[in-house]
């Protein structure tokens, strides 16, 4: 074996332990399915092994800063796009989640091919969808989400836009989620939107909420902040997600 043969060798390993992923408590390694927890000091989510999990397991556990992120995943089959609408919700885009803080402000966030933006929401419009659909009133702060996929539609028209019509993805999404399944879309989008409108990354979309509805029905555990593994065919391969440089992205909005 030569000298320049072995240093390719040993470098190749280091990156494959250097991939290894750690608990962001106790740096244990820990599978590829695992918990998270969200850091209120760093604003961030960090992941976690089965026992510094269950160390957050109570609300009060983890004091002022950490939350374990819950795993609960209800679809809202009940709202509507012309209920958000006559609430005077009004959201810029097809894509939003809407994490409520520990004040009761509720935040907007727009996920992109570069990450996220933010935007506050009005307080009384935010009461009147609480008044209509309860669930949301429920969401826990900083660590669950309303997320919604309004499939390019206008929302002045109504109509969709020639990127949906290139194939067919069903109905609108609203949906309960944990705030790492709004990471993992964002991730998404980052790594396969293509062009000005996104291409394939459409049909990605479409594929994360046909996931997100079996782990409902599963209740299957969390994985990876920066991965989402299972793809039905005849879609892309996605097990690999990009460095996920979008979570600061994601913190500042």
């Amino acid at each position: 074996m030569t000298e320049a043969l072995r240093r390719v060798i040993e470098r190749a390993a280091k990156r494959r332990l250097s991939t290894v992923e750690r608990c962001g408590m106790c740096a244990g390694v820990i599978d590829a399915q695992h918990r998270h927890v969200w850091d209120g000091h760093d604003e961030n989510l960090l992941c976690v092994c089965t026992p510094c999990s269950l160390l957050f397991d109570r609300d009060a556990a983890g004091g002022d800063r950490y939350r374990l992120i819950p795993t609960r995943r209800v679809r809202l089959s009940t709202i509507r796009a012309a209920d958000l609408s006559a609430a005077g919700l009004a959201v810029p885009v097809g894509l939003a989640c809407f994490v409520k803080r520990e004040d009761g402000q509720v935040w907007a966030h727009y996920p992109g091919p570069l990450g996220v933006t933010g935007a506050s929401v009005d307080t009384t419009v935010w009461r009147a969808l609480e008044t209509r659909f309860p669930i949301l009133a429920g969401l826990a702060a900083r660590v669950e989400a309303f997320l919604m996929w309004t499939r390019d539609r206008s929302p002045a028209t109504g109509e969709a836009s020639l990127t949906e019509r290139s194939f067919d993805r069903g109905g609108d999404e609203y949906w309960l989620v944990p705030l790492d399944d709004c990471y993992r879309l964002t991730a998404t989008l980052r790594r396969h939107w293509r062009g000005m409108t996104g291409g394939a990354v459409w049909r990605e979309v479409a594929a994360f909420f046909h996931e997100l509805a079996q782990r409902a029905e599963g209740a299957a555990p969390c994985d990876r902040v920066d991965q989402w593994s299972t793809t039905p065919a005849p879609l892309p391969d996605r097990s690999h997600a990009p460095s996920p440089d979008w979570v600061q992205n994601w913190s500042n909005a």
